[in-house]
C-alpha cells in the first residue's frame, strides 16, 4: 500500500506547440472557458478541424476523422496554460486516457481578418475508449449544438 505522501506526480513536460485549439467547453463561453485558465490568453482566431465530435455528458469528445470541419478557437500557448489545459483534460498529472494530445496542421482565420494563415496547433483527441457507445454529434459547432439541448 502507498502512503498519500508517497505520490510523485509526473513532471509535466509541454509540447512545444506555440498555438492551441479549443471546440468545446474551452471555447470562450463555455463552463471551462479558456480565460479561467489564463485570463490574459491571446485569442488568434478561427480554424475548422477534420472530424467527428462525440456527446461524452457535459463536453465533447473529437476524433480526427469524419466528413465535418469542427469550429474550434485559436489561442497562443504557454507551458503553464498547456498544464492548466492537461489538468482539465485529464491527462496530467495522472493521465485518464479519455483524450491525448495531438499537434496537427490547420489554417487559422485571423480575427482582423485577412488571408488564411497555416499553423500548427495542439489539440486534445478523444480516445477509442472513451467514444464507445456514445452519440455522434451531427454538428460543427459544439457550444451552438449544446445551447439547442434540452438537458
Amino acid at each position: 500500500m502507498t502512503a498519500l505522501t508517497d505520490f510523485h506526480p509526473t513532471p509535466h513536460i509541454p509540447c512545444g506547440c506555440p498555438q492551441v485549439a479549443v471546440y468545446g467547453t474551452l471555447r470562450r463561453g463555455g463552463s471551462n472557458d479558456i480565460r479561467r485558465w489564463q485570463s490574459d490568453v491571446r485569442w488568434l482566431g478561427h480554424c475548422r478541424l477534420p472530424g467527428q465530435l462525440y456527446d461524452l455528458g457535459p463536453y465533447p469528445g473529437l476524433v480526427l476523422d469524419g466528413s465535418y470541419k469542427v469550429l474550434a478557437e485559436v489561442y497562443a500557448l504557454t507551458p503553464e496554460l498547456e498544464r492548466e489545459l492537461d489538468r482539465v483534460e485529464e491527462i496530467w498529472p495522472v493521465d485518464i486516457g479519455e483524450y491525448a494530445k495531438h499537434i496537427v496542421d490547420v489554417e487559422l482565420l485571423p480575427l482582423e481578418g485577412g488571408p488564411p494563415e497555416p499553423m500548427p496547433v495542439l489539440i486534445y483527441v478523444a480516445q477509442p475508449a472513451g467514444i464507445q457507445g456514445r452519440a455522434v454529434i451531427d454538428a460543427e459547432d459544439w457550444l451552438d449544438w449544446w445551447a439547442r439541448q434540452a438537458r
